[in-house]
């Protein structure tokens, strides 16, 4: 399919596909660039000029190459300053973050929520603690400037309409049809994020963008993040795109089946992999909460037989869903990630375990399987990324664009999803 548009689209193409490929190899000359981008060396060099200027990139030391002639001017991307916030509207709190362009965490906050079942409330809390990051950020300080905001990104627990800004449903939190990006617009009118790009995905696919883009896995590809916490969800990374599915449903795999007749799920179904898998399943009878959860850490800790048994149960079917996604997507790695790693390796050994001999029988080796680089952080951080990931997109930004368009209700104003 041939992409057209203006002279402004295309230069901003070029421009984030230079950003984009010193992110994924570090240290590149402008000549390197040129060669790389297919474009020719004085076009590299006035995007490099406005990219340095605006904050984007950095020159270090010139290379010492041999050669005849100028010396070649590593490039990075500069960590000092522009900004991106993230925001994870979890079950029990809501946690804000601000990173540099590298994903370093450059301050944080922990919000305990006054009425978890009051979604306007709840966002409302997040949305004016982004806000006070802004200004903080951009206050000069003794010996820097202040920080230029990027974009904001929500990683938000439950199902997910991207292009018109909306949460269809957050199951755990009792949430239905939140007009996110509406209640966001309305807190940060007339504030330092009033007019900035605003993004929001699940917190799985938020999660998987922050291992992606911000923990050296650029070269990971395909790239799955397994989220489990009170449930079970996937973000999936193939050939650099986040894979949403037509309705914005992809990565559910909470709802995959993994034992024919198993123990009812929250959906109606049986054997689903969060009735086996996620911790709301381990916790019993105990209402999910912060207290019910420590205290499930703490008897499997502790060596609790019964507790420790039903983990172990548990870290063989994840062993189970380990390799169903190993199958269905054949990726290079698989992050795990949430709540459900404080069980540590009563949970997780278990799992190992049964993918090894899934891979013994067939004779393969399976994708690497390893932990969250960014541990409770990572939705945050993960929200952080996907602001970064879409501002350096810029078709893929168009395709959601329309996509809210074709959307029965408009899409306010200010900050909202770019168009």
């Amino acid at each position: 399919m041939p992409v057209t548009g203006d002279q402004q689209l295309l230069k901003q193409l070029n421009r984030m596909a230079l950003v984009r490929q010193v992110s994924l190899q570090p240290g590149l000359s402008r000549a390197a660039l040129a060669d790389v981008l297919g474009l020719t060396k004085s076009t590299i060099s006035l995007l490099v000029r406005e990219l340095v200027d605006e904050g984007w990139l950095t020159e270090s030391e010139l290379l010492v190459t041999g050669e005849v002639g100028r010396r070649a001017t590593p490039l990075h991307l500069d960590p000092s300053h522009l900004a991106l916030l993230g925001a994870d509207l979890g079950v029990d709190e809501a946690r804000v973050v601000a990173t540099n362009l590298l994903g370093e965490v450059l301050d944080t906050r922990i919000l305990t929520y006054e009425d978890a079942g009051d979604a306007e409330a709840c966002i409302r809390q997040a949305t004016l603690a982004l806000v006070k990051l802004a200004k903080r950020l951009g206050r000069p300080g003794a010996n820097a400037p202040g920080r230029r905001v990027l974009g904001v990104g929500f990683g938000l627990h439950g199902a997910v309409d991207e292009a018109r800004g909306i949460l269809h449903h957050a199951p755990h939190l009792g949430w239905r049809d939140v007009d996110v990006a509406g209640v966001v617009h309305t807190h940060v009118a007339g504030s330092p994020l009033d007019g900035l790009p605003l993004y929001m995905q699940n917190e799985a696919n938020v999660a998987a963008l922050g291992e992606f883009e911000f923990a050296d896995q650029s070269g990971t590809d395909p790239l799955i993040y397994l989220s489990i916490g009170y449930g079970v969800g996937a973000g999936v990374i193939v050939h650099d795109h986040l894979l949403t599915g037509l309705s914005g449903f992809a990565g559910e795999v909470g709802h995959t089946i993994l034992q024919a007749g198993g123990p009812l799920c929250s959906c109606g179904r049986r054997g689903c992999a969060d009735a086996l898998i996620g911790l709301d399943s381990l916790l019993g009878r105990e209402r999910p909460s912060h207290p019910a959860l420590e205290h499930l850490f703490r008897r499997v800790a502790e060596g609790d037989a019964a507790r420790c048994a039903a983990v172990d149960a548990a870290g063989r079917q994840l062993g189970i869903l380990l390799n169903n996604l190993w199958a269905g997507f054949d990726p290079m790695a698989i992050v795990i990630g949430g709540p459900a790693l404080q069980l540590g390796d009563a949970f997780i050994a278990p799992a190992r375990h049964v993918l090894a001999a899934y891979a013994h029988a067939a004779m393969l080796q399976p994708p690497a399987i390893r932990t969250s680089h960014f541990g409770v952080q990572a939705v945050a951080v993960g929200a952080a990324a996907l602001a970064r990931y879409r501002v350096t997109r810029p078709l893929d930004v168009q395709t959601i664009a329309r996509s809210s368009a074709r959307g029965t209700s408009p899409r306010p104003a200010g900050l909202a999803l770019p168009h």
